[in-house]
C-alpha cells in the first residue's frame, strides 16, 4: 500500500514520518509508534519495516518521551497511542 495515495486521515503525518524514519533506520518517536502499531497497520496493508531496537517498543517509546518531556511524557504517550489508533480505525472504516 502506498501511504501517499490515501486521503489525509487523522494521524497520517505520524505514519508518513514513521515510515520515513524506519526506512532510514532511525529510532524516533514516530518510528517506535509505528512499531507499536505494526501488527494492526500490517493487517491494513501498510508495510512497516522492522527496526533492531529493544522490545517492548512501548517502553522504548516512553523512555524517549520521558527524556524529552519529563512529567509530561505520560499524557503525550497516551495522545500518540490515541492518534495511531484513530488512524487505523479511520483507514478500516474507509475500506469497509
Amino acid at each position: 500500500m502506498n501511504i501517499h495515495s490515501e486521503p489525509l486521515l487523522p494521524g497520517a503525518e505520524l505514519v508518513e514520518q514513521g515510515l520515513r524514519d524506519l526506512a532510514d533506520g532511525r529510532e524516533t518517536e514516530c518510528s517506535l509508534l509505528l512499531l507499536v502499531a505494526a501488527p494492526r497497520l500490517r493487517a491494513l496493508g501498510i508495510q512497516v519495516p522492522n527496526l533492531d531496537v529493544p522490545r517492548p517498543f512501548e517502553h522504548r517509546l516512553y523512555e524517549l518521551l520521558e527524556a524529552r518531556l519529563g512529567a509530561g511524557a505520560h499524557s503525550y504517550y497516551n495522545s500518540l497511542i490515541r492518534r495511531i489508533v484513530s488512524y487505523a480505525h479511520a483507514l478500516e472504516r474507509q475500506r469497509s
